[in-house]
């Protein structure tokens, strides 16, 4: 079965940096567009990035452009996120995902507290 782990968050603070990482299981990473996702409490989940199968596009809304960068292992099943200049608003439950044929897979989720 398709899982997704999450890990690498954590408080750190404004102007810090995070990696965070999700391990792939039970499906073909490399044929797979992956992406994260982050929830803030109360508020919608957003889309953070994307990254093609190979690895070699990837995009990012205006809000984090510059700042975060995707990235993929396909030969460890991982994709990571680097968190660079983070500020108080980036506070949210990171989320990676994964859409293979007509099902959507989430992970756990990972906490990323911006603060002082």
């Amino acid at each position: 079965q398709v899982q997704l782990v999450e890990s690498g968050g954590g408080l750190v603070q404004p102007g810090g940096s995070l990696r965070l990482s999700c391990a792939a299981s039970g499906f073909t990473f490399s044929k797979y567009l992956m992406r994260w996702y982050r929830q803030a409490r109360g508020k919608e989940r957003d889309l953070v990035a994307v990254i093609s199968s190979a690895g070699d596009t990837t995009s990012y809304p205006d809000s984090v452009k510059g700042r975060f960068v995707i990235s993929r292992d396909n030969a460890k099943n991982t994709v990571y996120l680097q968190m660079n200049s983070l500020k108080p608003e980036d506070t949210a439950v990171y989320y990676c995902n994964a859409i293979i044929g007509w099902s959507v897979y989430w992970g756990q989720g990972t906490q990323v507290t911006v603060s002082s």
